[in-house]
């Protein structure tokens, strides 16, 4: 059997590992521990009856220790779920811990409610947005920055000599002496080939394009071929018209002119036949009046 004063006497006058002592108070570090206070009352340890509520992944549970069970560690802590709802859970400890002390009972209902306090908080504070202090490190961005400027000067001073080993090979300078490297060498092959594909590629589109244009092509030339034929059947008919009556017109004009010339002769020869008219005054000198041929 557990004899409970004469445990807190000991763990109260000599060491205990979960005891905290200040300048005013003592405290306790026992995970079990109800009000984390280092007391006769409160200490798990000196009591073979006890019980507290503890938060494990946000589940509250109710932990409960007998006198029976004190001799199986593994079996020591009975261990009970309490509802997320606040009354259902007040509910069960009061069930459970019917016949217990009341300073136990009041405490274990008082740390329900701080629990539950706290977890509420914590589901705000997970659906709030929260700012995150992230430390700068500025000695090693300052070594990585270092870093790249040297990695990219090196990759400029290579590309810059590859490009110029490769201009002297195409040159002829070595006479056929080769000695740069196996990768370099591969690398400048794929890429001819890939640019002599690129070219073939777009040759081998420019020739389908021209294919594709020219059954259209054929068509538009037909229309344009046809147009121009029924252009100049209608340029034939209208020319023909033209001629037509520019004949009839010249014909009219002709037998007019000579009607008006066959008109004027005989006038004119009416005029000849016909005396002169004598007119003398008394005053005046006689003025003679003849008449002239008029002439169209």
């Amino acid at each position: 059997m557990q004899h409970d004063d004469v445990v807190w006497a000991i763990i109260n006058k000599t060491h205990c590992s979960h005891k905290v002592t200040t300048k005013t108070q003592q405290f306790c570090r026992n995970e079990y521990n109800l009000t984390g206070l280092c007391s006769r009352a409160s200490c798990p340890l000196a009591n073979s009856k006890y019980a507290t509520v503890r938060e494990e992944n946000g589940i509250i549970y109710l932990f409960m220790k007998t006198a029976e069970r004190v001799m199986f560690p593994a079996k020591q802590w009975e261990k009970v779920k309490l509802s997320r709802n606040f009354e259902k859970a007040i509910h069960q400890i009061n069930e459970n811990l019917l016949y217990w002390p009341g300073f136990i009972k009041a405490k274990c209902k008082q740390r329900f409610v701080k629990i539950t306090q706290y977890l509420i908080r914590m589901r705000k504070l997970k659906l709030r947005r929260v700012k995150e202090l992230v430390p700068i490190q500025r000695k090693i961005e300052r070594r990585e920055r270092r870093r790249e400027e040297k990695a990219l000067v090196a990759a400029r001073i290579d590309n810059a000599i590859e490009k110029q080993l490769l201009e002297r090979l195409k040159k002829g300078t070595y006479n056929d002496i080769y000695n740069f490297p196996q990768m370099a060498f591969d690398a400048a092959l794929k890429a001819e080939e890939v640019s002599g594909e690129s070219e073939s590629e777009r040759e081998d589109e420019e020739e389908e394009q021209e294919m594709e244009m020219e059954p259209e092509l054929e068509r538009e030339l037909q229309r344009v071929e046809e147009a121009d034929e029924f252009v100049e059947g209608d340029s034939d008919m209208d020319s023909d018209e033209e001629s037509d009556s520019g004949r009839r017109e010249q014909a009219d004009v002709g037998s007019d002119f000579e009607s008006e010339a066959s008109d004027m002769e005989d006038v004119a020869e009416k005029v000849s036949k016909k005396p002169r008219v004598e007119i003398e005054y008394e005053t005046e000198p006689a003025v003679t009046i003849s008449r002239k041929k008029i002439k169209h």
